[in-house]
């Protein structure tokens, strides 16, 4: 048995035997996410929550005050961030910035590889979130929201975290970068959609995780999992079905001519994007 099956046959296994350790939310990411879930929530509980966590605090300050939220008055505190972004975002917005405390390995392989993943998932975010603002700009389409599609770029490969964990556990046989690619490419969605079942996701992130490779899987309109695939399309992540991706983000209406994404204005609301998690 191949190593790469070998690592396939393990993860599978104990995934039918709901063995496989999965990931946990951070605990400030869970405690925002229940509260947002509290139909008597209100927004100086949700800022108080918020700022237990110095960190996500900061972060929410300077989300606030970014080119993200389009307002030239600047915020100096959780309470009246929290104010300006609002409830409905907060839950997606505070889980999208505890993701990154998930991509930290010790095995120097695995590193490299769990530190290239969280770029290359910034790269996802900025990109998805640049196109549907344009998007919207475009047709006025405003069924799809920038929190949403912010969360749904970031865990669209989230899948990989186990899969690093166990090669982590097992350096000598597993952290191999021969074979890595391959275990991922084929296990991250299954075991992605895993995880987020388990965080209580909804049914459409969990499809975007499972599905965004697979082109035969489509959404009647335009929706979060076309901006995935064009934003890991943009992200220079999936070559090999850049031409599909590009052909159905015209035919299904994600623009009109796709030149769009190669002008200033993307770049620059692309940059201001990737600003938001450094």
């Amino acid at each position: 048995m191949s190593t790469e099956n070998a690592l396939f046959t393990i993860l599978v296994e104990k995934i039918n035997n709901d063995t496989l350790v999965l990931p946990t939310l951070p605990a400030t990411a869970l405690k925002v996410r229940k509260a947002a879930d509290d139909p008597d929530i209100n927004l100086n509980v949700m800022a108080d929550v918020i700022g237990q966590d110095p960190s996500l605090s900061v972060r929410m300050i300077k989300i606030a005050n970014s080119a993200y939220m389009g307002r030239a008055v600047k915020v100096t505190s959780t309470s009246q961030a929290v104010n300006r972004i609002g409830l409905r975002k907060i839950k997606h917005i505070a889980t999208a910035l505890a993701m990154e405390q998930l991509f930290i390995p010790q095995n120097d392989i695995v590193k490299q590889y769990m530190e290239r993943i969280w770029a290359d998932n910034l790269k996802v975010v900025a990109n998805a979130m640049a196109a549907m603002q344009l998007h919207i700009k475009e047709t006025k389409n405003r069924s799809l929201n920038l929190d949403t599609m912010t969360l749904a770029a970031l865990v669209h490969n989230i899948g990989v975290l186990p899969i690093l964990t166990e090669a982590e556990r097992h350096p000598d046989v597993f952290a191999n970068p021969t074979f890595l690619n391959v275990a991922i490419d084929k296990l991250t969605g299954k075991i992605g959609s895993s995880i987020l079942y388990k965080w209580g996701f909804e049914a459409e992130f969990i499809n975007i995780v499972e599905n965004w490779r697979n082109l035969a899987v489509q959404t009647d309109n335009v929706s979060y999992l076309d901006f995935t695939r064009l934003a890991v399309t943009l992200a220079g992540q999936f070559d090999s079905r850049k031409d599909a991706v590009m052909n159905l983000s015209v035919q299904k209406g994600l623009f009109s001519d796709l030149n769009v994404l190669y002008c200033d204005e993307f770049t620059e609301l692309r940059d201001s994007a990737m600003q938001i998690f450094v």
